[in-house]
This record gives C-alpha cells, sequence and structure tokens, in this order.
C-alpha cells in the first residue's frame, strides 16, 4: 500500500529541512541560542518541548525554514520519536540536526503507513523523506518496516476479500519472491491428517474451506525452528455465535498468521542460518448445518481427543494441530503467534502481548529483546494447577474451561498439550490491533510483538 522504501536513504549532504530535537531539559539552553525570531515563533506556537510537539521555525528567507521536536530524551532516541514529525511535516527532504536518527529510522517510515485500498481518493500528500549518516541500517530498517506494513495490510484487509485461499496466495508470493517451497492440504486429506482444522473450517463455502499451509526454506545443514500463526481468516463464533460488538473485529482474527508470515519474511530475506517451518492453519469458523457443535468429541492429529466446550474456542484447536505438525520434524524452538483470548487485553490491554513459554530462558530473552526493539511483552504463568480446568468427563481434554477465570492461561496449557516435554516453545498471545492511533501506530491492524520475537532470533541465529 505505501511505498517505504522511497522515505529513508543516505546522507550525502544535500540541502534538507532541519529538525531540531529537544528534551525538557535541553529546550531552554537550545532556545537561548535562537535569534529572536525563532524564539517568537516557538512562543507563538506553545512549543514546550513535550514529547511529540512540533514548531516550525523561519529562516533567514522562507526557503530556509526548520523545524523543532520534543522527545523524551535527546540522548537516547525511540523507534517512535519521528513518528510524529513523519506524519505532521510537508512533502520534502529531512536530516535530525547535529546527529543521526539512529532508531527513529523505523518509526519515521513507520508513521506514513497509509491503508487506503479501499478509499476513492488515497492520501495525496507527498513523500517525507529522511536522510540517514548510518547508510548501513537502512536495509535492515527498511526490511522492519516492511514486514511491520505486511502485517498491517493483511490484518487491515475485510475477510470477504481474505479468506483463506488469499491467506495462502499471500504466503505464496512471499515463498516466490524468497525462493522457499509452499505447500497446502485440504479437501479429504486435511480432514485425515488434520481433523481439529478441518472441524473448525467445516461450515464455511466452498470457496472458504480450510487448509493448513507450510512453507520450508534454508539449509539442511542449519538448525530448525519452526513459526506457527493462527489464521482464523473470520470468526463468528461458530454455533456459539458472538454477538454484532464481538464480531466487528474478526477480520483480524488472522493476525497470528500476519505475524508468522512477517517473521518468517525477515528470517529469510536477512538470510539467517536456519532451517525455516512456518505452518499456517487457515480456516473461516462459520455457521452451517455441518458446523461442528458444542459437546463434539473431536480427535486431534496427536491422537488426543477433544471434547467441544465452546465453538469460539477454536483457534486454539487449529493452532493444536499445526503444533503437533510441527514438533514432528523436532525443531530446536518453536514460537507461535495468535491472537487468541480476550482475557488477555482483559489483563495486559491492548498493548502488551501476553507471553507464555516453557523455558525460563527463552521467556527472559525474548522479553529482553522486546524492551530492547521498543516492543515489549509480559509473560504470563503456565499455571500447571489450572489443567484441571480443562478436563473433560469423556475426551481426554476440553476445548474451553468451565470458569471464566485465567482465559489466557487455560488457553496456553491447552496448547501446551501439544508441545512435546523439552521442546523450547514460546506462545504469544496477542492483539494484532491499535483501536486508537499514536504517532508511528495507526488505528488499525498492526505488529505487536513481531520485533521482539525477531530480535531474539537475529541475536541467537546472526546472519
Amino acid at each position: 500500500m505505501t511505498n517505504l522504501s522511497a522515505l529513508l536513504r543516505a546522507d550525502k549532504n544535500e540541502a534538507a529541512i532541519p529538525i531540531h530535537l529537544v528534551d525538557k531539559k535541553t529546550f531552554e539552553p537550545w532556545l537561548k541560542d535562537q535569534p529572536e525570531r525563532v524564539r517568537q515563533a516557538v512562543g507563538a506556537q506553545g512549543f514546550k518541548a513535550e514529547g511529540y510537539q512540533i514548531a516550525t521555525l523561519p529562516g533567514e528567507t522562507s526557503s530556509l525554514w526548520s523545524a523543532v521536536l520534543g522527545v523524551a530524551k535527546v540522548d537516547d532516541l525511540s523507534v517512535w520519536c519521528l513518528s510524529k514529525a513523519a506524519e505532521a511535516l510537508p512533502e520534502g527532504l529531512y536530516r535530525v540536526a547535529g546527529r543521526g536518527p539512529g532508531p527513529a529510522m523505523l518509526g519515521w517510515l513507520l508513521g506514513q503507513y497509509r491503508f487506503d485500498r479501499y478509499k476513492k481518493e488515497p492520501s495525496k500528500k507527498g513523500p517525507r523523506i529522511l536522510l540517514t549518516d548510518d547508510p548501513s541500517r537502512i536495509a535492515e530498517t527498511l526490511l522492519q518496516a516492511e514486514a511491520t506494513a505486511l502485517v498491517r495490510d493483511l490484518v487491515n484487509i475485510p475477510a470477504g476479500d481474505l479468506g483463506p485461499l488469499e491467506l495462502e496466495a499471500a504466503v505464496a508470493e512471499v515463498a516466490k519472491d524468497c525462493s522457499a517451497t509452499l505447500s497446502s492440504t485440504s479437501g479429504p486429506t486435511l480432514d485425515a491428517e488434520y481433523p481439529m482444522v478441518a472441524a473448525v473450517g467445516r461450515a464455511a463455502s466452498c470457496d472458504r474451506g480450510p487448509r493448513l499451509i507450510e512453507l520450508e526454506w534454508g539449509d539442511q545443514r542449519h538448525p530448525r525452528i519452526a513459526i506457527i500463526g493462527k489464521g482464523v481468516c473470520f470468526d463468528s463464533g461458530g454455533l456459539d455465535i458472538k454477538n454484532a460488538s464481538g464480531m466487528r473485529l474478526m477480520k483480524k482474527d488472522m493476525g497470528g498468521a500476519a505475524h508468522a508470515l512477517a517473521l518468517a519474511l525477515l528470517i529469510m530475506k536477512s538470510r539467517l542460518p536456519v532451517r525455516l517451518h512456518l505452518i499456517i492453519p487457515a480456516v473461516e469458523n462459520a455457521i452451517s448445518g455441518n458446523a461442528f457443535r458444542p459437546g463434539d468429541v473431536i480427535r486431534s492429529r496427536k491422537g488426543l481427543t477433544v471434547e467441544i466446550g465452546n465453538t469460539d474456542a477454536e483457534g486454539r484447536l487449529v493452532l493444536g494441530d499445526a503444533l503437533t505438525r510441527a514438533a514432528e520434524d523436532k525443531p530446536e524452538l518453536m514460537i507461535d503467534f495468535a491472537t487468541l483470548t480476550g482475557a488477555a487485553r482483559v489483563a495486559l490491554g491492548p498493548d502488551l502481548p501476553a507471553l507464555f513459554s516453557n523455558n525460563d530462558l527463552l521467556a527472559q530473552d525474548l522479553l529482553q529483546a522486546g524492551e530492547a526493539v521498543s516492543d515489549p511483552a509480559w509473560r504470563m504463568p503456565l499455571w500447571k494447577q489450572y489443567e484441571d480446568m480443562l478436563k473433560s468427563d469423556i475426551a481426554d481434554l476440553g476445548n474451553a474451561a468451565d470458569s471464566p477465570m485465567a482465559g489466557s492461561v487455560t488457553a496456553a496449557l491447552f496448547l501446551q498439550a501439544f508441545v512435546p516435554d523439552g521442546m523450547n516453545w514460546a506462545h504469544f498471545d496477542t492483539f494484532a490491533w491499535r483501536s486508537t492511533s499514536r504517532p508511528g501506530r495507526p488505528k488499525g491492524g498492526d505488529a505487536i510483538g513481531l520485533r521482539a520475537a525477531w530480535q531474539l532470533l537475529r541475536s541467537r541465529y546472526p546472519a
């Protein structure tokens, strides 16, 4: 949707509009050194060096204007501190005065993201191009922006235009671009080999039939890792139907798949020395005469039987089969992403994905990676005592607890039942959505947890 690659380039000392950065500590000394015309302009615009606050500054001639931007810490720029400037400033060529933009390059790019596929008149605002003194970081920054934009685009597309088949096409496009191998299982083979995926998706129309999508890439000699993403392209709740407000945003229920695909893109384009296995169970949880029912017992790929307590707890079912498939090839690391539970949002709100892991070191490394790149997560417990909530009288386990308490924990415990003992596994229960806009993060689909996972992988498997 947005051509981000044109918005960042190496600084070759060409004429550009300066952006002065100040914080509360440096504002007054900076202002004291400015000419009277600048001091008057700053006062007239009420600029006080608040975060994201911008003021335009007159130069000696009209063409020599500049801007000043308030940031939290001048000496420690965050990813997002230039985002508001990228959104608000007019078309032109810019550089940060007196220093490089550092990690804020990414926020500059993402501040100009637009999803205007369905607009009759898309935004005609021209590009704001940032110059950087560190050209070695351009390729990595552009790649992270591309991956984030991929998540945003896929989540923003309405479910009517993005069903399981279209999601497979999106994976195929990435596979082709990265010379990866793509396979897809559907129809009778899916019924036999991935019965929980098939059960969840069987009520959808024929052109939106369920499938398990797999992508393989990398050298056989390298360590194997598996990335799994929940691909529920629309979730009506099934026969335990959601209400209108609960269904309104369910186009984003494939947000986990979008994160997984974007992470695969980062891995492949950066050529990490790993053997990648991407798995996306893609379904629509619809309603028809053959929909799976509360009380049904479904056999999983692992062989465990699952009693259906709630058809709206479908994401964990498709992920159970996908995790089983991933584990069969004995990866040294499995990471899954899913818009799995409202309980995680109640506990942590929209900004923090709930992180679950069966390995303390892996969890610690993911949390530290998230903090390092301004993409934080919060670890939640795999509290073994709550496994009793998933007991069934007639099957090996139930897919939903009778109690409304600890909903994100019991969902993660259900997934853990399909992860072999001793296999390193992390699960992100992410929202994949911004309900309100922030600088660099417009309302709509978003990557929340993606860069944390990427930072971990690039540190563990340096290219």
